[in-house]
C-alpha cells in the first residue's frame, strides 16, 4: 500500500493483527488500511473478535478507514453483513469492474474465494462484477471504504502469488489465471481513489 499511495504525502504505520498487535488507542493513526489476508472473517481465529471490534470503535470514532479484500469483508462483516466462502469458487486475476466514479469498467487484481453477501444498513454498493455483486461499499454515517479487489497487485504479483499458493488453486484456475494475466493489465488508478478518500476526510477528523 505504500507503493499504492506514494507521492501522497502519508505516512505509515504497520500493525500485525493476526498477531494481536492493535494500536494503543484508535487516535494512534489520522487513518487505517484493513488489508488482506489468507484468513476468512468467518474463521475461528483469536486475532478476529478484537479486530471486529476495534473497527466498530473506528466507525463510531468516524476515523477514516478503507478495507482490502479481506479488509473489505471484515467492515462488513463488523457492520452486520453476512460474509461467507462462494459458492462459485475463486475469483483471480485481473478482473473488470463497475466502480462509481469511472465511466468504463476498471481492471483490477481480485485474489478471493470468501465474498460479502450482504449490504450493511450503513453502506450503498459503489463496486460490482460479474462474479462478485458487492465488490465495493460506502458507509454513510461511518467514514468508511471497502473494496473487494486488491489496486495495490501487480501482474507480477499476481504471478507470484500464483506460484506461492498454488496448492489452494486447482489445475484448471491456475492455468486460467496464467492466461489472464498474460493478456490482462490492471489500473492502479484506485490508488488515487483511496488517497483523495483520506484527503477529504482528514481535515473534518482534525
Amino acid at each position: 500500500f505504500e507503493k499504492l499511495l506514494d507521492g501522497h504525502g502519508f505516512e505509515f504505520t504497520t500493525y500485525a493483527v493476526v498477531d494481536n498487535q492493535f494500536p494503543a488507542d484508535i487516535h494512534e493513526q489520522d487513518g487505517y488500511v484493513v488489508s488482506g489476508s489468507k484468513h476468512g472473517i468467518y474463521e475461528d481465529w483469536p486475532f478476529i473478535p478484537p479486530l471486529l471490534d476495534f473497527i466498530r470503535q473506528l466507525a463510531a470514532a468516524n476515523i477514516p478507514t478503507v478495507g482490502i479484500c479481506f479488509g473489505h469483508q471484515a467492515i462488513a462483516k463488523a457492520m452486520g453483513a453476512r460474509v461467507e466462502k462462494y459458492e462459485g469458487g475463486w475469483n483471480v486475476g485481473v478482473k473488470h469492474y463497475n466502480i462509481e466514479g469511472f465511466d468504463a469498467t476498471v481492471p483490477v487484481s481480485a485474489w478471493h474465494q470468501d465474498q460479502v453477501l450482504s449490504v450493511p444498513d450503513d453502506a450503498e454498493i459503489i463496486a460490482s462484477t460479474e462474479h462478485c455483486a458487492i465488490a465495493g461499499l460506502r458507509y454513510q454515517k461511518a467514514t468508511m471504504l471497502s473494496l473487494q479487489p486488491h489496486p495495490e497487485f501487480d501482474e507480477p504479483y499476481l504471478a507470484a502469488l500464483g506460484q506461492y499458493r498454488a496448492d489452494t488453486l486447482d489445475d484448471a484456475t491456475r492455468e486460467a489465471l496464467l492466461a489472464n494475466i498474460a493478456t490482462e493489465t490492471p489500473n492502479h488508478q484506485l490508488g488515487n481513489t483511496i488517497a483523495q478518500f483520506f484527503k477529504e476526510h482528514q481535515e473534518t477528523h482534525a
